[in-house]
């Protein structure tokens, strides 16, 4: 019997408008401004977010204090939960979540694969000055961090990459966004137009953790809008991405593939996917779909990018992460304005199904809706070999768009 079921019932803001550095239109900074949530919507905006939420409808519902998360006493995940509320980094171990930072000022985590620490975006407000058109201005900026801290809670964070860009006498930044591990510990994959802001757009690159080098992987993108969402493969070798795309007025994001090997990109869904994550046998990905009605969980097969299962069916589920184990699904969940962490299990006994009924992690805790959660289970809680699911007929409800077979064979 799965552990999920053992007492389970049946960005920164806009710069001064002013500012038109090469290769940086005014348009390409209010769209990457804005890129999370309206791709999230699957609505990217020309100027404005126009009135979009996703507040489920009816009554905003009151969550809990900033400094308290409130776990549901029925829930049993083993491993170590991680998410970000009220701007601070949070860890959830079985019924307990302890805050690890403070100050209001984080986003993104992610957690190392030895579970040991937990990486993340910090950013500092400042007063910066820049040079445009030979007139000396000065701008309200953001610069953000990378930072390290352990999940125990033991000493203090560590800054390992900063977003500022001095010259001289001027002060600039670059973005600094979505932080990704690979599976050895040594690189995070993230989104950024460092360390140069005025050279490129906000891509994907690899930053080595050892000498904080920035390697641009040229994948393909449509420019000014650059890339989100990183995910490395469980053997390290892809990363998928989401290259973002206009469509008129709104955002038709599709999820691409890397090979680190050959440096080619491949397309593994149409329009309308965003927030990809492995499964950890390389087989599936789970990933938001968005829809005119809203958005939900989705699980996709890692090759063809067909829809095998549609996770969630509220319209306001997004954000996945995979237990290590591979047969539950966690994911964040907007419910009457306050975000809350949720898991679905899965069956994997024959074809891909879920197991049950979904399980409401955190009790109206007003999680931060733009920090996907992550997840880490200790090696000698996972089986060997991992559960995997029996060979499933063809599947029902493929994604729409564009599929293609992303080169390569076997579980990445």
């Amino acid at each position: 019997m799965s552990a999920y079921r053992a007492r389970t019932p049946n960005g920164r803001s806009l710069r001064d408008s002013g500012f038109l550095a090469p290769g940086l239109s005014a348009l390409g900074l209010i769209a990457v401004a804005a890129l999370s949530l309206g791709l999230l919507t699957g609505r990217l905006p020309g100027i404005s977010l126009g009135g979009d939420d996703q507040s489920g409808g009816g009554p905003f519902r009151t969550p809990t204090p900033s400094n308290v998360v409130v776990v549901d006493p029925r829930a049993d995940v083993p491993g170590t939960l991680v998410y970000a509320k009220a701007g601070n980094v949070w860890v959830q171990r079985g019924d307990r979540a302890t805050q690890l930072t403070n100050g209001g000022l984080d986003s993104m985590p992610a957690i190392s694969p030895d579970g040991d620490s937990v990486y993340f975006i910090r950013t500092v407000p400042e007063v910066g000055r820049w040079r445009v058109n030979g007139l000396s201005r000065q701008y309200k900026l953001e610069i953000p961090s990378l930072m390290r801290v352990r999940t125990d809670g033991a000493g203090e964070p560590e800054s390992l990459l900063e977003g500022r860009v001095k010259a001289g006498s001027y002060t600039w930044s670059f973005f600094l966004r979505q932080p990704a591990i690979s599976p050895d510990g040594i690189k995070a994959a993230v989104i950024t137009d460092g360390p140069d802001p005025t050279k490129k757009d906000v891509v994907l690159q690899v930053l080595d953790l050892k000498t904080l080098k920035l390697t641009d992987l040229a994948a393909p993108e449509e420019s000014p809008l650059g890339h989100q969402d990183p995910a490395w493969s469980p053997n390290g070798r892809y990363l998928l991405y989401v290259k973002n795309v206009r469509d008129g007025t709104r955002g038709a994001p599709q999820i691409m593939r890397y090979d680190t090997t050959t440096g080619k990109s491949t397309a593994i869904t149409g329009s309308g996917y965003t927030t990809p994550a492995w499964s950890p046998d390389g087989r599936f990905i789970a990933a938001t779909r968005a829809t005119a009605f809203g958005t939900d969980v989705v699980i996709l097969d890692a090759k063809r990018g067909t829809e095998l299962l549609r996770l969630t069916n509220t319209e306001r589920s997004f954000a996945p992460a995979w237990s290590p184990i591979g047969d539950a699904v966690t994911y964040l969940e907007i419910d009457a304005g306050v975000t809350d962490l949720w898991l679905a299990r899965l069956d994997l006994s024959g074809p891909l199904a879920v197991d049950g009924e979904r399980l409401r992690l955190t009790v109206s805790a007003g999680l931060d809706p733009g920090s996907r959660p992550g997840w880490w289970i200790p090696a000698e809680l996972i089986p060997t070999p991992p559960p995997t699911p029996a060979p499933s007929a063809a599947p029902s409800g493929a994604a729409q768009g564009v599929s293609a077979t992303p080169a390569g064979s076997g579980a990445p």
